[in-house]
Formats: C-alpha cells, sequence, structure tokens
C-alpha cells in the first residue's frame, strides 16, 4: 500500500474514532447512566490528539463534539419537527446546524488550543503536564459554554458522577468540579501508559493526588452542610396537554378545569405547584380566574404556585414574561413580590435571535410564545408560609452558578417545567439529572412540576423521594424540607474550580519554557 494511502487511512480511522468516542459520551448521563464512559471516551480522545499535528488534532476535537451533542441533544429535533411544525428535512438540518455549530465553538477550540500550547518551540510537554493542560482547557471551556450566546451547559461531564459514592463532592466543588476531577484523573491514568523519556515520579504523584481527590468523597457522604427547620407538606401536579393544542382557545378552558380538578382534595396543602404556563393566558386576561384561585388558597391558608405568562403594561410599551405567581399566603401583587419573572431565556423557544431577519420566515421562528422578555436580575424570592422559596423556570435549572446564587436566600427550591417540547426523547429523563444535581449542589430540597417530564420531590442529596411516572396525569404529594445554612458551592461558586483549570493550563508552560532554558 502507498505511503500516502496508508496515512489517509489512518486519519480516517482516527477521525471517526473521534466521533465514536463523542458518541459514546450521553452514555454515561441519564436515562443510562453508564458513568465509566465518558472516563473511557475521553482517555480515548485525550491519547488520540495528544501528539497529533494541530489542524487534525482540531478536526478530531470537533468530531467528537458532533458524536457527543449529535446523540446527546438528538431532543432537538424532536422539539423542532413535532412541537416547531418543521418538515423531517429541515428540523434535521436546523439541528444538525446546532450540533455543528455548538461543537466549533464550544468543543474544538479545546483541542485547537491544547494542542497549539503543547507544541510550542519549547518543545512537546511531558506527558502528565499535557494531562493537566487538556484538563484545564475541558473544564474552562464547560464553562465558557455556561454563558456563551446566552449558554448550554448541557451534558456537562460531571453530571456522570450524580448517582455514584462520588457525588458527595458536588456540595463542595460543584459540576465543574466533578467535571475537572474526572477528566484529570483519566487523563493522568492514561498518560502513565504512554512510553516517555522523562521521569515518570511526577505523574505518578500527579495521579494519586487525583485519586485523594476522589476519596474525598466517602468522608463527605456523612457531612451535612445544610440542616432542617421548617416541614412544609406540598403537592405538585402533572396535567398532560398536547403542545399544539395548549394555546389554543377552545381547548384553554379544558386546561383549566384539569388543574381545578386535579386541586380540589388538595387545598389543606400548605404548598400547592402547577407547572410552567399551566394557566395558558396572560395575566392581564385571567385577573378573575386568579382572584378565585386567590380566594381559595387563602380560605385553606395555602400557597397555590403556578407558572403563566404576564402581560407588563407598566411601561411605554407591553412586555411579556414567562412567569411564576405565588396566590393565596405568598401573593401580594402580580406586578410586585409574589411574582417571578424568567432570566435565562430559550432562544428561538422564548425568544428569536435576530428577531428582524428570521421573525416569520419558518413556522420555527413564530412559535407561540416567543416574544418574551428578560426578567430583572434582582427580584424579589418569593413566599409560602414561612418559607422563602428560589423558583426556577424550566432551563434555568441547568446554571449552576445561577442556581446557587438565588439559593442562597432561600430555604427551598422549586423548579417548574414544561417538558413537553421533548416528547418521547432522552430529553426530559437528563433535564430531571440535572435538575437533582442542583438539589446536591445548595443542600436543599426541590420541588420539580412539569406538564410532561417527570414531576418529582428531590431531596437535599439530590435523591428522588417520590416521582409521578411520565406521560401520566397525577397528583404528588409529599413533604418537603426548609433547610438552611449554605454549602461550600454556594459561598464560592465555580470560581475555585476555574482558578485551578487556569493554574493547570499556564503551570506546564511555565514549567515547560523554564527546564528548556536551564
Amino acid at each position: 500500500m502507498p505511503a500516502a494511502t496508508s496515512r489517509s487511512s489512518l486519519q480516517v480511522a482516527r477521525y471517526l474514532l473521534s466521533l465514536a468516542a463523542g458518541a459514546a459520551m450521553p452514555l454515561g448521563f441519564s436515562p443510562f447512566d453508564f458513568w465509566p464512559v465518558p472516563m473511557l471516551a475521553v482517555g480515548i480522545i485525550f491519547l488520540l490528539t495528544r501528539t497529533l499535528p494541530v489542524k487534525t488534532a482540531t478536526m478530531c476535537g470537533f468530531l467528537f463534539g458532533v458524536g457527543m451533542f449529535g446523540a446527546g441533544t438528538s431532543w432537538i429535533y424532536v422539539s423542532i419537527h413535532e412541537f416547531g411544525a418543521a418538515s423531517p428535512i429541515l428540523a434535521g438540518l436546523l439541528t444538525g446546524l446546532f450540533v455543528l455549530g455548538i461543537s466549533a465553538l464550544m468543543i474544538m477550540p479545546v483541542f485547537l488550543l491544547y494542542s497549539w500550547l503543547n507544541q510550542r518551540k519549547a518543545g512537546p510537554l511531558p506527558p502528565w503536564q499535557q494531562a493537566l493542560m487538556f484538563s484545564g482547557l475541558w473544564v474552562l471551556f464547560e464553562w465558557v459554554r455556561s454563558w456563551l450566546l446566552t449558554g448550554f451547559p448541557w451534558l456537562l461531564s460531571g453530571y456522570a458522577l450524580l448517582d455514584t459514592p462520588f457525588a458527595a463532592l458536588a456540595p463542595v466543588i460543584g459540576t465543574y468540579g466533578l467535571s475537572l476531577l474526572l477528566v484529570a484523573t483519566v487523563c493522568l491514568l492514561f498518560a502513565l501508559i504512554i512510553p516517555a523519556k522523562q521521569q515518570r515520579t511526577p505523574n505518578i504523584i500527579a495521579f494519586f493526588i487525583a485519586l485523594a481527590g476522589w476519596g474525598l468523597s466517602w468522608p463527605l457522604n456523612n457531612m451535612a452542610w445544610t440542616e432542617k427547620t421548617v416541614i412544609s407538606p406540598s403537592a405538585q401536579y402533572r396535567e398532560i396537554s398536547p403542545q399544539n393544542l395548549k394555546w389554543d382557545p377552545d381547548f384553554i378552558h379544558t386546561t383549566i378545569i384539569n388543574y381545578i380538578g386535579l386541586s380540589e382534595d388538595q387545598w389543606q396543602q400548605e404548598l400547592i405547584i402547577w407547572p410552567e404556563n399551566a394557566i395558558p393566558l396572560f395575566y392581564n386576561r385571567a385577573r378573575g380566574l386568579m382572584a378565585q384561585l386567590d380566594r381559595l388558597a387563602r380560605q385553606n391558608n395555602s400557597t397555590l404556585i403556578l407558572g403563566m405568562p404576564v402581560d407588563d403594561n407598566a411601561g411605554s410599551e407591553t412586555r411579556y414574561f414567562n412567569s411564576i405567581l405565588s396566590l393565596g399566603e405568598g401573593y401580594l401583587a402580580a406586578d410586585g413580590p409574589g411574582r417571578y419573572d424568567k432570566q435565562k431565556l430559550v432562544p428561538f423557544g422564548e425568544y428569536v435571535p435576530m428577531e428582524s431577519l428570521l421573525r416569520g420566515l419558518i413556522d420555527f421562528f413564530n412559535l407561540p410564545m416567543s416574544e418574551f422578555s428578560r426578567g430583572d436580575s434582582e427580584q424579589t424570592l418569593l413566599k409560602a408560609g414561612e418559607a422563602t422559596i428560589a423558583p426556577y423556570i424550566c432551563y434555568e435549572v441547568v446554571y449552576p452558578d445561577f442556581v446557587a446564587q438565588m439559593a442562597q436566600e432561600s430555604g427551598l427550591l422549586i423548579t417548574i417545567s414544561n417538558d413537553t417540547w421533548f416528547g418521547k426523547s432522552i430529553g426530559p429523563v437528563q433535564h430531571f439529572q440535572i435538575a437533582r444535581m442542583r438539589a446536591l449542589e445548595t443542600g436543599r430540597f426541590m420541588i420539580r412540576a412539569t406538564n410532561d417530564g417527570i414531576t418529582a420531590l428531590i431531596d437535599e442529596k439530590g435523591g428522588v423521594v417520590k416521582t409521578i411516572p411520565r406521560f401520566t396525569h397525577g397528583v404528588l404529594s409529599a413533604t418537603a424540607e426548609v433547610r438552611t445554612g449554605q454549602t461550600p458551592f454556594m459561598v464560592y461558586g465555580s470560581w475555585p474550580v476555574l482558578l485551578l483549570g487556569f493554574l493547570m493550563v499556564i503551570l506546564p508552560l511555565y514549567f515547560n519554557i523554564r527546564t528548556r532554558r536551564q
């Protein structure tokens, strides 16, 4: 075989292996939960790109991202096709563009920078330093993914450790810290099998330091970062409404009657929660209904928290918000305390980027309720009796530091969601796993109420206390604890981990240059 053909075949094999390794990553997350798989996938792509030229390594990283997001966010196709009225071809095209775009912006730069820094004129880094640099870049770009272009912190490596004993580290170092530990450990382990002329002692020391980090999880498993103060019986609901009918005027009455019927025997509960957009009417068109529900809640010394869109006429023009309202014991007014407006909006679902160009181009860019405004960053938390509640609407729960910051002044977390958009895909299960991690990071009970998806009560360890199966109507009655105290992650956020990741990138370069000059 000619040498050129052999090299070409080898390159194709590298690309296919990169794609396959990326596609295997989602097996570490729910609903599969094979948590060692991401370690193996990351280890393979680290070894594969360690000595490749910058261009080839960058392409391998891009294909790794395509595999990961192509397999792990396939639910985007469901949202666009089934609920965005796009044809299979158009939905496939838009999903493909999303996967290619996020791979190019969020994954490919890790490999571009890693390969470029690793092959500076000072000479290739020793394997253990390559492992540290790769791990640092990995976690830094997971963080970048949480805010760049409004953010998409989905499929973070640390989520794979949620249902393992090592999850006890989450209240201390957060999800990004778990990601760093997972990636650094496997890269250092794989670095040990690389033949090297340099002394192997630093590699062994670094690997055992990483192992010690895993070992800290055992004493932390018995650590109680927060303590119970108040116990609040609560009821959460699931009402299945076809997404294509939810905003149909002829179907709205049916939706409201269903919720009122489900609540008929639950008004004795201290807290009743209906999911996102449970009332598919703007607030100003439903004032009579809101007054009726408020009276019912007050008569029973109860608080009703529900999701509905709000049309705010306070300014020169009407603005629309995806909101949570608190009625009864927690109610004051729709434009004051007792209302929370969503801050983290979903592109295309709740607002249209470059609206003047895209609005009306295809049905997907003209979805119902896609003209929302962003809520203010300084909002009063909700109240229910003696409990102060940090509320999150749907997608907001995927942002680790955002959730932790809002939780600081609260004793209980509530997230409402309309997971109907995910259909029967793996999206709702992934979303639920993410919500559980937020409860663990903050040491708070979380009540999760969904139109579909998984409605559940989650405890302060991220464990599932009680749940309603998907695709069924139902009422979940359970007792939620209100807790005080703060976890280290709530106090310091992700900054210590990000600083460590930055040092893991910079210090190998410094030591290598210094060594070459001696």
